[in-house]
């Protein structure tokens, strides 16, 4: 006996009107998208600032990015929970280019280094904003609930 396959009406007879499928709201998405953005823009700026444009010594403090790596497939999939953790770690690489912004020398090998350092706290504080403002607008307007199948 084959097995029964149990599915919405309006999949079985095309001519019943069809669920729809909102698309993300316009908020929503320009601030994924700034999201998005900032944290890979985070991610290329530890890499090149570790590896290329100011190393500080030692090439294993590239790693730092790792934990940034993690949350793009969350940001990029809408996750509202992601959304609420990056908008804490980011506070971690907010404090590491505040830090280093403040406590590098300004002389023409550290210039380099202060600059890169104000650059991750902007970074930092577009990813938190646009994160903080996802997720405020998202739980002030829920999707409505599908109707329950009779």
């Amino acid at each position: 006996m084959p097995p029964v396959i149990e599915s919405s009406p309006s999949v079985l007879n095309p001519a019943l009107p069809q669920p729809v499928v909102a698309a993300p709201h316009r908020f929503v998405q320009v601030t994924r998208a700034l999201a998005v953005g900032a944290l890979l823009a985070l991610i290329v700026l530890g890499l090149a600032w570790e590896l290329w444009l100011a190393p500080t010594g030692g090439r294993w403090l590239a790693f730092k990015v790792v934990p940034l790596v993690f949350p793009l497939a969350g940001l990029l999939r809408h996750r509202l929970y992601t959304y609420r953790w990056v908008s804490l770690l980011v506070w971690l690489y907010f404090t590491e280019g505040a830090v280093r912004a403040t406590g590098l020398p300004t002389g023409a090998a550290g210039g380099i280094g202060v600059a890169l350092a104000w650059a991750e706290v902007v970074l930092c504080l577009v990813l938190f904003t646009a994160c903080a403002a996802n997720v405020r607008w998202r739980l002030k307007h829920p999707k409505p609930m599908p109707e329950p199948a009779a």
